[in-house]
């Protein structure tokens, strides 16, 4: 018999992970099912949990974090199998809770631990893609640091930055992605040699430079169910926002 979907329920303003009711037991906020689990890794940006956000975690296979990002899934009840960096954000609760066995110290100073728990999940477990919460939202710095990490690998949607409000990727060459007329879809490189293309967006772009420092498209609208994004030279960062939170 195939396991039973896993469901997030929030009830006063706390999260449980159960799995799904038979029906007409209860409403249920969010639903993922098990049947193709995706690795999830946690950052240590500063995370308020929805119950999307929560759903992916729990669906996590394997699910690991970056330093203190154990302390968020921590908070979910949530076992991270794997804690990677210098772990000196990491609340002494959390580690002992999880046990030694679970961490992977990294004390490189020279690397972020979002840039080490990378290295670990890609070239040391030999994972193929990759679902990363709580990449971005806090300090101007370390934000930009990761995105930085997301073009430096370009992998298109096998690398995929989630937060409550938008999905971020780096694309390399030419990618075709599903789309809703009407979200909001920005770009943005971080090389000036980089050239980007656009279609299924109100304001295409052809053969241009999007450099932060130059002119980027941003709050862009996609017109189509797909939006067609080509660069070349190196990546651009694609956010698309989640329809439901344009404003």
């Amino acid at each position: 018999m195939p396991e039973r979907p896993l469901v997030v329920l929030c009830i006063d303003d706390q999260f449980t992970i159960e799995p799904a009711p038979s029906p007409g037991r209860g409403a249920l906020l969010y639903h993922e099912a098990m049947d193709q689990p995706r690795p999830v890794l946690v950052a240590g940006a500063p995370l308020v949990w929805t119950a999307g956000l929560a759903a992916i975690a729990a669906a996590g296979e394997p699910l690991l974090a970056a330093d203190s990002g154990a302390d968020h899934l921590a908070r979910l009840g949530l076992r991270a199998s794997a804690v990677v960096g210098d772990l000196d954000s990491l609340s002494a609760a959390t580690r002992s809770w999880l046990g030694e066995p679970a961490m992977v110290p990294r004390p490189d100073q020279d690397r972020t631990d979002l840039d080490k728990a990378l290295v670990y999940t890609f070239e040391e477990l030999g994972l193929e893609r990759l679902t990363v919460l709580a990449a971005t939202g806090g300090r101007p710095d370390h934000e930009l640091a990761n995105l930085g990490l997301l073009a430096r690998r370009g992998m298109g949607d096998a690398l995929r930055f989630e937060s409550e409000r938008e999905t971020l990727i780096a694309v390399c060459g030419e990618l075709v992605l599903e789309a809703e007329p009407g979200e909001t879809w920005s770009f943005w490189t971080f090389d000036p040699a980089v050239r980007v293309s656009t279609e299924g967006v109100k304001w295409r772009v052809e053969d241009a430079c999007l450099h932060l420092s130059a002119r980027p498209s941003v709050c862009n609208l996609a017109v189509t169910d797909f939006v067609r994004v080509r660069a070349e030279g190196g990546a651009v960062i694609v956010m698309r926002q989640h329809l439901t939170t344009n404003a």
